[in-house]
């Protein structure tokens, strides 16, 4: 499928009428061997399936989600980041992302399988206490973010520091 059908399939869909407007989309693709786009965590209020290789799930302005990618070659594996993003709400500013429509608040880049299985076993360990990924505090993905991008060991996420977000998120609402 070219480039000009994917869009028009994308602008196809987009225009229904019990979809609602003002969502951030994410483009999910799956090559077996070659590519694979998908969501790690995330609360997605619309998926619609394009064919057996893609889909476009949805994200409600707030939320936040991770968005894995992955390429390879007969050689192997030549690229793989993960992408940690609040979907942004209307009139907000975002940074603009590959797969990601219209963009997002960036909470964590990272690129390079090492670095990407590190966030994968903090994920791991976040949903290990009980805690969805996507309700963890977004400071402690920035705070992962730096620290992996120094080379430094982030410190680990806990259900006080969770509590303290919770609390806090309250006295500001």
């Amino acid at each position: 499928m070219t480039l000009k059908a994917f869009n028009a399939a994308l602008s196809a869909q987009s225009a229904l009428p019990n979809v609602p407007k003002n969502l951030t989309d994410v483009d999910c693709i799956w090559i077996k061997g070659v590519q694979e786009n998908w969501i790690r965590f995330g609360n997605a209020v619309s998926d619609r399936i394009l064919d057996r290789k893609r889909r476009v799930m949805s994200f409600a302005p707030g939320s936040v989600f991770a968005f894995i990618r992955w390429q390879s070659n007969d050689y192997g594996t030549i690229y793989s980041s993960i992408v940690i993003v609040r979907a942004v709400r209307s009139g907000e500013a975002y940074s603009t992302l590959t797969h990601i429509h219209p963009g997002g608040e960036i909470l964590l880049q990272l690129s390079g399988w090492p670095k990407v299985s590190q966030v994968l076993q903090l994920i791991n360990t976040i949903e290990a206490l009980d805690i969805n990924a996507a309700d963890a505090a977004p400071d402690y993905w920035r705070h992962v973010h730096s620290r992996l991008s120094a080379g430094q060991v982030p410190r680990s996420y806990s259900l006080a520091r969770h509590k303290a977000y919770l609390g806090r998120r309250a006295l500001l609402s």
